[in-house]
């Protein structure tokens, strides 16, 4: 974290992650595919097989970038390099970099870094791993920042607040919200964030 860091009033520029898949090597269609297998469906029903036919490579592909089932369910159940880039600003800047690394991560990579976790909703197979561990890794990351009273019930509402831009950008694909820049989009949204954060 660096909350240390001297702080800007110029709007935060948008980021690619670090954390990003790797592009051109079939390693970032197969972690889409992994993530629509494993959020929609059992995991005893998700084979290597299926996903590597989803992600248009060979299983031994899957296999040679993320191992065995159960390694590619962890990489699916990660939400915490996600967490480190949008939560890597000062307090004070928090709420627009968060908004704006949402948006540009899901233009760039054509995907959002949180919103499968709303599919483990309801189930209590291996799939609610996703809540405990986007439960540890985001809410409780993001308490752990949080200045002044109800840090958790703030966490939490932040959370939501993160996960709502993601489904409305993703209900509206071809929206409004796909014509304005992320800053744009930051200079409605952010205030509502920065307000939780600030407390």
């Amino acid at each position: 974290m660096t909350g240390g860091r001297a702080t800007a009033a110029a709007p935060v520029a948008p980021v690619a992650p670090a954390v990003a898949p790797e592009t051109g090597s079939g390693r970032d269609a197969i972690l889409l595919a992994a993530r629509r297998a494993f959020t929609q469906r059992p995991y005893a029903e998700v084979t290597i097989r299926k996903i590597a036919a989803d992600a248009g490579v060979s299983p031994s592909l899957v296999v040679k970038h993320f191992g065995r089932k159960e390694e590619l369910f962890n990489t699916v159940a990660d939400f915490g390099p996600a967490a480190a880039e949008l939560f890597d600003a000062p307090l004070d800047a928090l709420g627009r970099h968060m908004v704006v690394t949402l948006v540009t991560y899901r233009r760039t990579f054509k995907s959002d870094p949180l919103l499968r976790v709303v599919f483990s909703l309801g189930n209590q197979d291996e799939r609610s791993l996703l809540r405990d561990r986007f439960h540890e890794q985001v809410t409780a990351a993001l308490t752990a920042r949080l200045p002044g009273r109800d840090r958790a019930l703030r966490a939490e509402l932040l959370a939501g607040l993160l996960l709502g831009l993601g489904a409305t950008l993703s209900l509206h694909r071809e929206g409004a919200g796909a014509l304005a820049s992320p800053e744009r989009i930051a200079d409605l949204y952010a205030p509502a964030l920065q307000n939780l954060i600030t407390g």
